[in-house]
């Protein structure tokens, strides 16, 4: 089935290009922190609460978040519009596949906020905005519904409580199901060993002895676009009927391992990539596998330069208050989960806002058995949009 794009003028390139060169920073960001294990992330969801803060930075602190999003160049209002185009199209993903995006904004009763802020946030990312009573213990309740609610219940809660200082939440939640084109026969998943990398630096500690562990395969034979080198192999398994949306997976030859591929994995060679993927038959035998996580993206999002946003005498939200304000936490929740029918997959970013109270902060047919740690991403191939990313080291 061929690749279909949407049709982009230069300023929305140029915002895919971007979206795309963030991502990738962020996850090789979070792989040198965190080393190789089991992680899943939304950088789209990531991207587009960073856009929704943006609506109320200055200065300095505008800058930082712009390079660090690759946006250098691009007014504020052409961001807007690209980010409403893209996501937009997002919505129209076809038969067999549903992708939603969910953006909300949280204050606390009686701060003002520029009216501009707010306008901007919902007329360009449909954000929800509600004034709540931050000292009612039904506030965490209320926003962790609307979390909830927007990732299909995947994601039941984002928060554990509101801090005394904390003047407002801003909430980004995407949500992703898609039947595989082709779905796997289910009588022909079979249970077969998975090899883990055991010199990765992994935070889970294998025993000495366990080198694999039993794994639900799946299995399938057809034509493919199928990528391979001395590194790696890849493969692209659409999602629906229009196939508009993939799962890409890219799996490292034996002797390399996920550490290696990471070192590779830029915005530059993924472009490179994508555009070497051809028609080839062949097999592939991939594990279901599910994951959780939860994390904090404060220290990552400073390493990529975003800085003077945690720091309360630098910090520059001018357009969104007149008063003293500060982000003291990043929080990034994913879900995801792939099986015969399909992959379900949901992410929720939420910034929170402080103030002046804060502390510190033809070839032959090719086989891929997909038995040893691997990356994954879904992408939208008509924008080229990476909405999710991965890595499996033990399922």
């Amino acid at each position: 089935m061929p690749i279909l794009h949407l049709k982009a003028n230069r300023k929305t390139r140029n915002y895919q290009n971007a979206n795309m060169k963030f991502g990738f920073k962020l996850w090789r960001q979070l792989q040198q922190q965190k080393g190789i294990q089991n992680r899943f992330i939304s950088p789209t969801s990531v991207t587009v609460a960073l856009s929704l803060l943006l609506q109320g930075a200055d200065g300095t602190t505008q800058q930082e978040m712009l390079e660090a999003l690759e946006l250098q160049g691009m007014s504020l209002d052409d961001i807007n519009r690209a980010n409403r185009a893209l996501y937009r199209g997002l919505g129209e993903a076809g038969e067999g596949v549903k992708v939603a995006i969910a953006n909300s904004l949280w204050a606390r009763e009686g701060i003002s906020f520029k009216p501009e802020f707010l306008q901007a946030n919902q007329q360009y990312y449909n954000a929800e905005v509600e004034a709540l009573d931050f000292k009612s213990p039904e506030t965490s309740m209320r926003i962790n519904t609307w979390v909830s609610k927007n990732t299909e219940g995947k994601i039941a809660k984002i928060i554990d409580r509101v801090r005394p200082n904390d003047i407002l939440l801003l909430i980004n939640a995407i949500y992703f199901k898609g039947n595989w084109t082709r779905q796997f026969a289910p009588e022909d998943t079979r249970t077969k060993p998975f090899f883990l990398d055991r010199s990765a630096n992994n935070t889970e500690q294998n025993s000495p002895a366990e080198s694999t562990v039993s794994v639900e395969m799946m299995f399938q034979r057809g034509k493919y676009r199928y990528l391979e080198n001395e590194q790696f192999q890849g493969i692209r398994l659409p999602y629906g009927e229009e196939g508009h949306l993939s799962l890409y997976i890219f799996l490292p030859r034996p002797g390399s391992n996920l550490q290696e591929f990471s070192q590779q994995l830029t915005a530059e060679n993924w472009q490179l990539w994508m555009q070497q993927f051809s028609a080839r038959k062949g097999t592939i035998e991939l594990p279901r596998f599910k994951m959780e996580s939860e994390m904090y993206l404060s220290e990552a999002l400073q390493a990529l330069g975003i800085k003077t946003v945690f720091n309360l005498q630098a910090a520059n939200f001018s357009k969104m208050t007149d008063e003293p304000v500060v982000v003291n936490e990043v929080k990034h929740k994913t879900f995801v989960e792939a099986n015969e029918k399909g992959t379900e997959a949901a992410a929720v970013t939420s910034f929170t806002v402080a103030g002046r109270l804060m502390s510190d902060p033809p070839p032959p047919p090719f086989i891929m058995r997909v038995e040893r740690p691997f990356f994954f991403a879904i992408r939208d191939d008509r924008t080229g949009m990476v909405l999710f990313m991965g890595s499996v080291v033990k399922p």
